[in-house]
């Protein structure tokens, strides 16, 4: 039988029960894929990380599942990570390496945790009308689509609009089938804050992310471009709620900014 130190951490909030929950087991033998799928499964969770021991370049090897299927990146569940090592070891600095190869480098700043992410691109891509009426949504001022992701980007023209929301999970999933998931979006009214989203992924994980890191590697880059800002504060207007401070670096480069809290520790036996 193996044992498995697991945990459940709230990310991109400051309170218990709020933000993006996220499973994150530390291994200290490898599982197969099938196993860590069948973990994320059992938690529940729109995310579960599987952390391995440190490479010979120093930097944690960590994977991604939802309930459905592996998820390359995951920004909440790489900020649970973090926030269970950097409790862990003491530390003011680690290094991720995701099933693509890519670095994530993260730093603690007291109660915050700074991550740094790649920029991703968005082309115009039109909504299908069908998926649209799933979302309960009659206009758009933009819609545009993400590669690396395979996320469609809707911007609307209230962030009211955005919170009062009720998709039909059924008919959005039957409206698309070449997506992972759909992001909406809005310029904020809220003085702390620049814009607004939420997202939707019946698709591949769960019907609604409560807080989505992953999304902001193109999302930051879109309002950057629209706000004539490099430095900006993003709510994510689910039940749950969530927030983060994201800074554009240059051209490639950005990091995405928040606390987490650790609400559960305990020992997963398979």
């Amino acid at each position: 039988m193996k044992s498995i130190e697991t945990y459940i951490v709230d990310s991109f909030t400051d309170q218990p029960f709020k933000g993006n929950p996220a499973g994150v087991c530390i291994l200290n033998e490898e599982l197969s894929d099938s196993e860590m799928l069948s973990i994320a499964k059992e938690l529940g969770l729109s995310e579960t990380a599987f952390v391995a021991g440190v490479n010979e370049n120093n930097e944690y090897p960590i994977r991604f599942f939802s309930p459905v299927m592996e998820i390359p990146l995951c920004g909440h569940a790489t900020l649970a990570s973090s926030k269970v090592l950097f409790e862990k070891n003491r530390q003011n600095s680690i290094s991720f390496v995701n099933i693509q190869n890519l670095r994530l480098p993260v730093e603690c700043h007291e109660e915050f945790i700074k991550m740094e992410f790649p920029i991703y691109e968005t082309v115009p891509q039109e909504a299908p009308f069908e998926l649209l009426k799933a979302l309960g949504i009659e206009e758009v001022n933009n819609s545009v689509y993400n590669a690396e992701t395979k996320i469609l980007l809707l911007e609307i023209q209230s962030a009211e609009l955005l919170k009062g929301l009720r998709p039909d999970f059924d008919k959005l999933k039957k409206s698309h089938k070449e997506i992972n998931g759909v992001l909406v979006t809005a310029l904020s009214t809220k003085v702390e804050f620049d814009f607004e989203s939420r997202y939707f992924w019946p698709w591949s994980g769960t019907n609604e992310d409560p807080v989505t890191g992953g999304t902001h590697t193109f999302l930051a880059k879109y309002w950057g471009k629209k706000l004539n800002k490099t430095k900006m504060n993003s709510f994510q207007c689910s039940e749950r709620t969530g927030f983060m401070e994201v800074e554009l670096l240059s051209k490639t480069s950005m990091t995405i900014k928040s606390k987490a809290q650790i609400v559960l520790k305990g020992e997963l036996k398979i």
